[in-house]
């Protein structure tokens, strides 16, 4: 809660993302890695499965990533809408990055791909109710059910 109330002795002095690189995947929920991006479970979620698809550069910009990175993020953003409808069966999608601390960027330095599950009446994409969100699936069984229906295709 610290951390999302922001208090900055809560937040590491060090990339997130840049950690999960070289980390172990279950301890860090890092559910797939392809050859340019990895995919984690988002650990403050919207919703049940809301993943983050996370270039390995340490880049804020997307005009800063190659062509190939590019590619690597929206085909494995196919990947994981993938494995979500097979596990959650969600009605929609929301897929976004936020550019900067002015579009909300909470880790503006390392740029990343959100996917989040939407299900009718899921009461909108921020939370709204008194700043308190359900979410039903831990995120130790969010990461088992994922990383086992995540899709094996040759690219």
């Amino acid at each position: 809660m610290a951390y999302l109330q922001g208090d900055p002795a809560a937040k590491p002095d060090y990339c997130i993302f840049c950690h999960k690189i070289e980390a172990d995947d279950a301890a860090e929920y890092v559910v797939h890695r392809s050859e340019h991006v990895f995919v984690t479970l988002n650990l403050y979620p919207y919703n049940n499965g809301h993943l983050l698809v996370v270039p390995y550069a340490h880049v804020a910009d997307l005009d800063a990533l190659p062509a190939a990175t590019l590619t690597d993020l929206m085909q494995t953003a196919q990947d994981a809408i993938a494995a979500l409808r097979a596990v959650y069966h969600p009605a929609a999608f929301n897929l976004g990055i936020n550019l900067g601390p002015a579009a909300g960027a909470g880790i503006a330095e390392h740029l990343h791909l959100h996917v989040v599950p939407r299900w009718e009446g899921d009461a909108n994409y921020m939370t709204v109710v008194a700043g308190t969100r359900i979410i039903p699936d831990l995120l130790d069984d969010t990461y088992r059910k994922l990383r086992a229906a995540w899709p094996d295709r040759a690219r």
